[in-house]
């Protein structure tokens, strides 16, 4: 990408120049130690933004560290896919109108069986399954910035993609564009979106974690990069439970660590929330 290329720049008052980071930590409210990791990576580290995954267990406990902490700026992690097989959390909508989203036992799908869920799941189920999880962030009266998905990665299709999209505009939101072509469909519409692929953290290699963000760093793009973090302080409780544990402790080490400041530092790179994108997406909506 040129110094002229980046419209997101340009919508968000910024440098064409300018090389933006979005660091998103994913699976806010999964378990109490994804949440610790989160609000410490916030506090201590370079977290600008995260993502709550309404229908889990840890969800209210996330919901009141919200409310304790009001400059944590938070999406709603719409999530129909569990990738911990055996952690089971029930839907927000009521399970007799989603049946295509449930298996054989009536939750959602495990992620190994993803294909199956996307084979069957319908538009309006998805649509009362995601409504229900922004309604429950609203009536809690908390104020999101954005919506993302669960596993599903640009929604998983194209429908729903553009479901979400729909959503996202209705409800004042901005929606986390990670992939092409979704982002020239997005960026044509005059609205702001990431320049460049998404990366997650669980594509990252965990022994030399520290030294693959450090370089990502230093070559960072102008113009809007996001990345899907996973932070966790990775407890004992938490290792028992999540198989990709070391993924997530291994993010929040990073995220947390002096060197990760000094760099972003170093490299003049300004870290955002989703709340420029939201206000981007609010006026482009009001026009």
């Amino acid at each position: 990408m040129s110094h002229s290329d980046s419209e997101t720049n340009r919508h968000l008052g910024y440098a064409d120049d300018a090389r933006l980071l979005l660091i998103n930590a994913d699976d806010f409210g999964m378990y109490p130690a994804i949440n610790a990791g989160v609000v410490r990576a916030f506090q201590e580290g370079i977290v600008r933004s995260t993502s709550l995954m309404v229908p889990c267990p840890g969800a209210a406990e996330a919901m009141q560290r919200i409310r304790e902490h009001p400059e944590i700026r938070f999406g709603v992690h719409l999530s129909v896919i569990r990738d911990i097989g055996h952690y089971y959390w029930d839907p927000v909508a009521p399970r007799d109108r989603i049946p295509s989203l449930l298996d054989d036992d009536g939750y959602f799908y495990a992620i190994e069986r993803m294909d199956v869920m996307l084979a069957r799941a319908t538009v309006p189920e998805l649509e009362l399954e995601f409504r229900a999880q922004i309604e429950a962030v609203l009536a809690a009266g908390l104020t999101p910035t954005h919506v993302d998905w669960h596993c599903l990665h640009s929604g998983g299709r194209a429908d729903i993609f553009d479901l979400t999209l729909g959503l996202a505009r209705e409800y004042g939101l901005a929606l986390r564009v990670a992939s092409h072509p979704f982002i020239e469909q997005v960026q044509s519409q005059g609205l702001p979106t990431d320049d460049y692929d998404l990366l997650d953290s669980f594509a990252v290699p965990i022994d030399t974690k520290p030294a693959h963000y450090a370089r990502l760093l230093r070559e960072l793009p102008e113009g809007l990069t996001e990345w899907a973090v996973h932070p966790s302080v990775g407890d004992a409780a938490s290792q028992t439970l999540d198989g990709g544990w070391q993924v997530r402790r291994s993010d929040f080490d990073f995220l947390v660590s002096p060197e990760a400041r000094d760099l972003i530092a170093q490299e003049g790179i300004t870290l955002l929330s989703c709340a420029p994108l939201q206000a981007a997406w609010q006026a482009a909506s009001a026009e």
